[in-house]
């Protein structure tokens, strides 16, 4: 069994290695850390990152997929791995990661954001619009999740309830609900609305 000191020194030199920019030779850190340490959590977890960094996917995805294995509470890890399989364009395979994620820690407002995109792309806007509602909960001035909502509102033919969600997020981020309007081509619809004038 490798001692704690030689892991430790196996750590700093992935770390100093990360610092300068070198991701190769950090990686080769990683890997003799699991070779010794094969379900090593943060070994497992960095190498996965910086896979994912070098738009290595389907290498990420089978590091997360060891993580989530041998750690299977861990909720980050989940929410990592439906990110990456996102990235890869694998949205129906990303929603099971997100949901284990949120089985987990179900005010992890980014997974619940993450699953709504999820969702999205399968065109299921009824369950997006239920996903996002939790995000916008969990993180109220974020304009991420109130600009979604409101695409996915214009999407299941509720353009009133769109109307509204867009109207709250002028009231914080302006400049992003006017972009909004711009490209759904509500401005009529806003103006008669009274609520605000869209410029």
């Amino acid at each position: 069994m490798i001692s704690r000191t030689a892991y430790l020194f196996l750590k700093m030199q992935a770390l100093l290695l990360l610092a300068i920019g070198n991701r190769s030779r950090a990686l080769s850190r990683f890997d003799h850390m699991l070779q010794l340490r094969p379900q090593d959590r943060y070994a497992l977890a960095s190498r996965a990152h910086i896979q994912a960094q070098d738009n290595n996917f389907p290498a990420a995805i089978t590091t997360l997929r060891q993580l989530t294995a041998a750690w299977p509470q861990d909720a980050a890890a989940w929410f990592n791995l439906g990110f990456v399989l996102q990235k890869a364009g694998r949205h129906e395979d990303a929603e099971p990661a997100f949901r284990s994620s949120l089985a987990r820690d179900p005010r992890m407002d980014r997974a619940w954001y993450g699953l709504a995109l999820a969702l999205i792309e399968q065109r299921r806007f009824k369950a997006a619009a239920e996903a996002l509602e939790k995000t916008t909960a969990l993180q109220p001035m974020s304009p991420y999740g109130w600009y979604r909502l409101a695409l996915v509102r214009l999407e299941l033919g509720q353009p009133e309830e769109a109307l509204k969600v867009i109207a709250h997020l002028h009231e914080f981020e302006p400049r992003v609900a006017a972009q909004l309007v711009r490209e759904t081509g509500l401005a009529k619809s806003v103006a008669a609305s009274g609520v605000w004038h869209a410029t």
